[in-house]
């Protein structure tokens, strides 16, 4: 039962997902869709919205900054802040912004976006917790082509030993969200970084291959980590289901949809036929109003 709750807000903050990237004109909808299995199934079992300054929270940190629409919509859905603002992404003056920014809203750890940097971060958060005595958990999000860059490498090399044999960092979990796309091209036309799990077995990790879109495999890997006390835990999370026609294509790494595209997207998230369409939004009134809201942006 837990699984198809989790399941059914991820498919909600999909929606807002496309929703506020039509209204901002601009951002990443693959990385935002690709992770936002990963952060549901984060933030809805481990996080008190209540309490975002808990000294002994879990952190996440979202080393791929431009991915933060999904970090966004799950803040919102948690209860962080309200779900009406989501659609000031971007806008000048909005605390949501194109990165996160720890100082703007509740909920975020770090300013990230210049990729690479998450990782260094986060073994920090990890390392200052366990020589404070604390039993929160740190996890960091890793986009695929964002692991191109070298102080990822160094951060990775370094992780395993930091801390040992007293203070090891078994509090750190890594998530590779690895869908295959960048920026330009896909990973492996643009700097491969494949054998993935060998180069951090190498490194003294060990490591969890999973669907990245499976929440019972996302909660067993997370919960296999928790388990572990050695030091630090790294998951590979193949991911690339979304939208059909975003699905496997580069260019949708990096362009906002159109109202009548995010339309169009909302309604295959959603599982409904074309012909069913216009029954099911009778049925939907938060559905209903959000494809009004575009359609009238359409016409702008």
């Amino acid at each position: 039962m837990a699984e198809v709750r989790l399941e059914s807000i991820a498919r909600e903050c999909r929606v807002q997902i496309l929703r506020m990237l039509a209204h901002a004109g601009s951002g990443h909808p693959g990385g935002s869709l690709s992770v936002i299995d990963i952060l549901t199934t984060l933030y809805f079992g481990r996080y008190d919205a209540k309490r975002p300054d808990w000294p002994d929270r879990d952190r996440v940190v979202l080393s791929k900054g431009h991915a933060v629409p999904a970090l966004y919509a799950v803040l919102a859905k948690a209860g962080y802040f309200p779900e009406r603002a989501l659609i000031t992404l971007r806008k000048l003056g909005s605390p949501l912004q194109g990165h996160p920014d720890r100082t703007a809203l509740p909920g975020i750890e770090a300013a990230t976006g210049s990729l690479g940097q998450g990782l260094s971060i986060s073994l920090g958060l990890a390392l200052g917790l366990r020589l404070a005595g604390s039993s929160a958990r740190v996890y960091c999000v890793l986009g695929d082509g964002e692991t191109q860059e070298g102080q990822v490498w160094e951060a990775a090399m370094s992780a395993p030993k930091l801390g040992q044999p007293d203070y090891a960092l078994n509090n750190l979990v890594v998530i590779l969200d690895y869908n295959k796309i960048q920026l330009d091209n896909f990973v492996k036309k643009v700097l491969d970084i494949e054998p993935v799990t060998a180069k951090w077995q190498s490194f003294g990790w060990p490591v969890i291959e999973i669907d990245g879109h499976d929440i019972a495999q996302i909660t067993k890997a997370l919960d296999q980590a928790e388990a572990t006390t050695v030091g630090p835990t790294f998951i590979v999370a193949h991911k690339g289901k979304g939208v059909s026609f975003m699905e496997n294509d580069p260019e949708w790494h990096g362009k906002a949809p159109k109202p009548g595209e995010a339309i169009k997207a909302i309604r295959e998230v959603l599982g409904i036929t074309e012909g069913a369409w216009e029954d099911y939004l009778k049925t939907d009134s938060a559905t209903r109003e959000i494809v009004t809201e575009l359609s009238a942006l359409e016409k702008k």
